[in-house]
């Protein structure tokens, strides 16, 4: 059965071919339906791409298991003819309008892709660690999903990129100098996501980012790192509340610019308040973190239930900490919590006057 863009796609050519709507017009029409195609995927498709990660997750373990009943020769073989029939059959199911099943496809082909790497690296003894072998994985990924522009392969691109991340940062292998190129790997890979169409992907890159300031972090100075990062976001948080429409027209990220920002601000200033867990900054950092996380709910809370819930969790989070750190000296806890609780219902306060203002003063400029 055709899907929905192409009986839309025919349904367009009918009317230009009738002279209902004009040529320009009619592949204008086209460009859009297939722009937000891209950007869907149906139950079936998403059932296909789940098949795909369990059958590329398959491969991973034949190629971990050695497959040593096999010949060297077919082994290689084996995996290459699975690159082949996932890039090329891929290709050719998306030209038929099988979107969803092309980028399974695909991803089936990148974990071949990725399995080759580590059988070749493993049959001939080839010098080099794991971590770089992924990172080999990872550029390898992104080169097809510029090439087929995939939504699926952008994502897995990011995905893989974050496990070397991981592997480089807790320093699973050995010891080893911090990545630091990843957030060159983040930027080349935000811009390829406009190219593919990916906003799953620019959702994973900002994630990727804050885990990286993280793990910078604990590798290096906590509070430094934690302030640029809570700094930053906050940044982020008010051109989001103050310039909606400019903001998402420069990320592209569905309106959850604020989420991501506000992930990032909870992540910088724990943080912080842990660098100063044993000394006055900690409360500091506390009332802080409390009066933003307010600004937050009252400002941006409309723009979608997720921000709201990262706020209340992130409010109560902090609410449990300061009463975890100052449990020693209870008079001190409620003085903290007395003092938060009137200055955010100041804060509130002002903020419903501010705003009744405001909504008061379209209708006297046009008495």
């Amino acid at each position: 059965m055709a899907s929905y863009a192409t009986k839309v796609k025919n349904d367009i050519g009918r009317w230009v071919e009738s002279g209902l709507v004009d040529r320009a017009t009619g592949d204008a029409l086209v460009r859009d339906v297939e722009a937000n195609e891209r950007n869907g995927l149906n139950f079936g498709s998403i059932l296909a791409i789940m098949a795909a990660l369990l059958f590329a997750a398959a491969i991973l373990i034949l190629v971990a298991a050695n497959w040593e009943a096999i010949p060297r020769a077919a082994r290689v073989c084996a995996l290459f003819a699975v690159i082949f029939v996932g890039y090329v059959g891929g290709a050719v199911l998306k030209q038929r309008d099988h979107g969803g099943f092309a980028e399974a496809l695909w991803l089936i082909g990148a974990a071949a892709f990725g399995g080759s790497i580590a059988l070749i690296g493993q049959m001939y003894h080839f010098s080099g660690d794991e971590a770089s072998a992924v990172v080999t994985w990872s550029i390898g990924t992104a080169i097809a999903a510029a090439a087929l522009r995939s939504n699926a392969l952008t994502v897995a691109a990011v995905g893989i990129a974050d496990a070397w991340l991981v592997m480089k940062g807790f320093e699973l292998f050995r010891r080893s100098e911090f990545p630091h190129l990843f957030i060159t790997f983040m930027a080349v890979f935000w811009a390829l996501s406009f190219w593919t169409q990916s906003r799953a992907a620019r959702h994973l890159i900002a994630l990727s980012v804050i885990l990286y300031a993280v793990l910078l972090g604990f590798h290096y100075e906590s509070l430094e790192v934690g302030l640029v990062l809570a700094l930053v976001s906050a940044a982020l948080l008010a051109v989001a509340a103050l310039a909606p429409a400019a903001s998402e027209h420069i990320a592209q990220l569905g309106g959850r610019l604020p989420l991501h920002a506000l992930i990032g601000f909870l992540s910088g200033m724990g943080m912080v308040q842990l660098d100063q867990i044993d000394d006055g900054g900690f409360v500091i950092a506390a009332a802080v973190a409390l009066a933003v996380i307010a600004t937050v709910i009252v400002f941006l809370g409309r723009e979608g239930r997720g921000l709201r819930w990262i706020a209340y969790v992130g409010f109560a989070f902090e609410l449990a900490v300061i009463y975890l750190v100052t449990v020693g000296s209870m008079l001190g806890t409620a003085g903290f919590f007395f003092a938060a609780a009137l200055i955010l219902a100041g804060l509130a306060y002002a903020i419903i006057r501010i705003e009744r203002r405001m909504k008061s003063q379209p209708a006297q400029g046009a008495a």
